[in-house]
């Protein structure tokens, strides 16, 4: 570690952090530096898609974070799984590919004033790095690091959900990517050939060998170095590094890029004096840029779980509660790579309307043939499925705020769900539609019955309050350090992803590049449009290179 000057730091290896240290490191001039909190992602359940149940809630893989008790959980505390590995949350998560809807990116143009984030000025930069298993068309790339394939499994009773569906109104779709998600039919995921494609195998490992690139793992962020010019424009220079010996400083003579995810990054901005004064102030941190945003606008998707008993018809519950059904589902995988080893935590999906006056499909279903109690927990031991519903635009906002002045003390996370009336009133509906569509004639031969929540709940303010008792987090948080314009009160970044610096300019040096800079959360899962707003970030830093 002679020579710790870099022309690029890069803060977390995962979906953004991979893409970017790919994109930077390409020009052989500039030397570039990843710096990951987690270990590396040599271990066996990160790479069989079905491992997700084995790296979620194992320190090895993931922070272990949990949320503050919430009132509109009625007072309950969720386990919240955060990467902590290389290629972070895409080494744990459920592979989907999703980018949500066109009218998403064309708010984020309105909320920012630069129609360069629209739908059609975003597209390509989704299908650049897209390795589409149909290959290249209007809507898909080929030939990019991002492998999406269709998933190797069927099985019945996903297939009479899907007819449900109809039934009730909810057209068949090929393709959730195309700027209109409505419709239900199979999700289509990041594997290759069975296993899962992390950021981490797509983009990190093309560029390890290269000279010019520096990785280090195990160790964590404690703060950013700012420093004051001249004419009074703060300017970030570098990084302080934990590597669980000691402190390390390193210097970044272009930028340094916050990529450590929504609630990574507010907590290091916190940390390092860039925040709200009052929160700084109060954990003894002298503040260096009051800026209130910096941990606010909390976004996730709530899902709701519905499970129904079945009968006459398999499901994951009666094959892999049997010692032969386990053996099976192991020689599957091993001779073909498919089945339920391969299968992503959810198949079936489904966007729709929560009633009829909403302007667009604004819940999701993720629809499996299995239940749990809980996720992580076992199956249980009766035939069921089970159909989660969210609310694809929440109008609750949650914080992300440091704990103490100390790096390694996990953030307080408060994402205030169901804080809203139109957000219990959407739960409410959610539940009804689920209802209605087990109630189509497709489901009949297998006669459905609602086990959770139960039918003894009718009204909206039953439905809310059990909402609040079933729902769990699908892991989408966003919003943090908000894109905005320059009179946004709550604006973290600027619409190039600059850091503002709270007295109408910016602090040179510095950027975000992941979820957080999300004014408004996608409508549907985030890994995907991460990777989108790392490549718009690689192009304007090699871009402010060249000038």
């Amino acid at each position: 570690m002679s020579d710790l000057s870099f022309d690029y730091i890069v803060i977390g290896a995962g979906t953004a952090g991979c893409l970017l240290a790919n994109r930077l490191s390409a020009d052989g001039s500039k030397r570039v530096l990843l710096i990951e909190a987690g270990g590396t992602d040599r271990y066996h359940w990160i790479h069989i898609p079905v491992g997700y149940l084995y790296c979620i809630g194992n320190p090895r893989t993931d922070w272990m974070y949990r949320t503050a008790p919430a009132a509109g959980l009625n007072g309950r505390s969720l386990r919240y799984p955060r990467g902590k590995v290389l290629g972070g949350s895409s080494s744990i998560n459920g592979m989907i590919y999703m980018r949500g809807q066109a009218r998403d990116y064309d708010q984020w143009a309105e909320d920012t004033g630069d129609p360069r984030w629209r739908w059609e000025h975003s597209l390509p930069h989704f299908m650049r790095h897209e390795d589409h298993y149909r290959g290249a068309n209007a809507w898909h790339g080929a030939g990019g690091e991002w492998r999406v394939e269709k998933q190797r499994l069927r099985w019945d009773i996903l297939e009479a959900f899907s007819r449900a569906a109809q039934q009730a109104g909810i057209p068949a779709t090929a393709d959730f990517n195309g700027g209109d998600n409505e419709g239900v039919g199979y999700f289509e995921v990041n594997q290759r050939k069975g296993w899962r494609w992390s950021t981490s195998k797509a983009f990190l490992r093309p560029c390890t060998d290269r000279p010019n690139f520096t990785l280090w793992t195990s160790s964590q962020v404690t703060r950013l170095h700012l420093e004051t010019l001249a004419d009074g424009q703060p300017s970030c220079t570098g990084v302080e590094v934990w590597d669980g010996r000691q402190r390390i400083s390193a210097s970044a003579r272009r930028a340094v890029v916050l990529s450590a995810g929504a609630i990574g990054t507010p907590q290091i901005l916190q940390l390092s004096g860039i925040g709200p004064a009052a929160l700084l102030h109060a954990h003894g941190i002298t503040p260096r840029v009051d800026l209130p945003g910096v941990g606010a606008n909390l976004q996730d998707h709530l899902q709701i779980r519905a499970v129904f008993t079945v009968e006459g018809v398999p499901t994951l519950n009666t094959i892999a509660n049997s010692l032969w059904g386990k053996a099976a589902i192991g020689l599957e995988y091993l001779l073909r790579r498919s089945g339920p080893m391969s299968m992503a935590p959810s198949q079936l999906g489904a966007f729709t309307r929560s009633d009829p006056s909403q302007r667009w499909p604004n819940v999701e279903f993720h629809v499996q043939p299995l239940s749990l109690e809980a996720f992580g927990e076992p199956l249980h031991r009766f035939p069921a499925f089970t159909a989660s519903v969210c609310n694809l635009n929440p109008t609750s906002r949650g914080t992300v705020h440091i704990a103490s002045p100390d790096f390694a003390e996990a953030p307080c996370i408060a994402p205030n769900y169901l804080h809203t009336e139109e957000d219990r009133r959407v739960a409410a509906d959610s539940l009804r539609l689920t209802r209605r569509i087990a109630a189509q004639p497709a489901l009949a031969p297998f006669h459905p019955v609602e086990w959770k929540p139960g039918t003894a709940f009718q009204t909206d303010e039953e439905l809310a309050r059990l909402a609040g008792d079933i729902g769990t987090t699908i892991f989408h948080p966003v919003g943090t350090a908000r894109m905005g314009r320059a009179d946004d009160p709550l604006a973290v970044v600027d619409s190039e992803l600059r850091v503002l610096d709270g007295r109408g300019g910016t602090i040179r040096g510095l950027r975000v590049a992941d979820a957080s800079i999300m004014p408004r959360i996608t409508s549907g899962n985030t890994n995907s449009p991460v990777l989108m707003v790392a490549e718009k970030a690689s192009e304007w830093l090699v871009s402010a290179a060249a000038r």
